[in-house]
């Protein structure tokens, strides 16, 4: 679609030019950013001692974008005088990246989840502050459901938040099923298998350090929860399984899970999630939001507004419903866009991420434990009503 020059566009004089640092995993966030007049992709870059893989990986998205791929970060962004730097590297490495660019004075769009260890949100948070630069975390919540609820509980439809549910269930297969591992077998090795499944799009997790469920998706659900509740999660209890995958067992991490919350003003949040396998549903999976109010309820699909589309010669794994009016990746650009014209707060930002990311910690402390875990604050700042 042809925008045209955006209002945001103009309260820059050239648009922002764009470091991509790293695409080992999937390219969306970068190809987000760049669906908005205000960004320019510029140049990609990675640390020259990545296996040769991930050089592959940066070097063919640089050819197909056109631009050029240097195996040096902090040249990459000093020399091509680099405004925002897209984060979308193995997980382990998001926070490294993420804070070399800010102090260097640059802007962070990261892909998720923020980290694998709470200690290096830590310093993310206190790189991007006292740099005074602006973070986005990827997300979903400008998905035209997720816009027209938050409009509804705005305008106080269903009166005061009470409780929230989501159901977060991936219908994307992870390899060979659950108990399909003969004996005698080598277990599957997690990076050997997400590289191999990159070919596919089913590559959700790569890295060295292997990602359940929780730690990979729980991003989308407890944002949105965070987004139409306006609350601060406090304490989690949480349960988790492996019913579908063998690479999931084979490197104990969690395909399934439950996550129940409380938020500060004594309410509550639950989240069901899980990669559920190809099998389990017909199209990318259940994704719904339930609220209750004091005045009323509101039953929310992600997917919605979508079509069925059918044809003779359909291949088997193509998805029959399709979204309509996919303005999300445009709309986060242009939000992150505004909050650095404005200098004004972005639509996830480092503390949101940190207690998202804190929340995940908990919950997998907490399938450990079997007790509640409380939610660990950021260090310094207190309550944060």
């Amino acid at each position: 679609m042809d925008r045209g020059t955006t209002p945001t566009q103009q309260s820059f004089s050239a648009p922002l030019r764009v470091a991509v640092l790293s695409v080992v995993k999937h390219d969306y966030v970068a190809r987000g950013i760049s669906s908005h007049p205000a960004f320019q992709l510029t140049v990609v870059a990675d640390d020259p001692g990545v296996p040769d893989w991930i050089h592959e990986r940066n070097q063919e998205f640089a050819d197909r974008m056109r631009i050029p791929y240097l195996r040096d970060v902090e040249r990459a962004l000093r020399d091509f005088r680099i405004d925002v730097a897209v984060v979308s590297s193995e997980a382990e490495r998001h926070c490294d990246l993420s804070i070399r660019a800010c102090e260097l004075g640059v802007h962070v769009v990261q892909d998720k989840p923020m980290s694998t260890r709470l200690s290096e949100c830590e310093r993310l948070v206190e790189s991007v502050q006292r740099n005074r630069v602006k973070f986005l975390l990827w997300n979903r919540n400008r998905l035209p459901a997720l816009m027209q609820a938050e409009q509804w509980v705005r305008d106080g439809e269903i009166g005061e938040i009470l409780s929230a549910h989501v159901d977060f269930y991936f219908s994307k297969d992870a390899g060979p099923p659950l108990g399909s591992r003969r004996a005698g077998d080598p277990p599957v090795d997690w990076l050997e298998f997400q590289r191999a499944a990159h070919a596919d799009g089913s590559d959700g997790a790569v890295g060295t350090v292997p990602i359940g469920e929780m730690r990979n998706e729980a991003i989308y659900p407890l944002a949105y929860i965070r987004q139409l509740t306006a609350a601060r999660f406090e304490r989690v209890y949480a349960r988790s399984a492996i019913a579908f995958h063998q690479v999931n067992a084979d490197n104990h991490v969690e395909d399934v899970g439950t996550i129940s919350l409380e938020l500060n003003g004594g309410r509550l949040a639950t989240v069901a999630i899980g990669r559920i396998g190809a099998a389990s549903h017909p199209d990318l999976g259940e994704i719904k939001i339930s609220l209750i109010g004091t005045q009323g309820a509101l039953v929310i699909a992600e997917a919605r507004p979508e079509i069925a589309v059918y044809y003779r010669g359909q291949p088997a794994k193509e998805f029959r419903r399709r979204r309509l009016t996919l303005e999300n990746d445009f709309l986060l650009a242009d939000s992150f866009a505004k909050s650095i014209a404005d200098d004004a707060p972005t639509l996830l930002d480092e503390r949101a991420a940190y207690e998202i990311t804190a929340t995940v910690e908990a919950a997998l402390r907490s399938a450990s434990s079997n007790q509640f875990e409380p939610v660990v604050e950021l260090r310094g700042t207190g309550n944060r009503e």
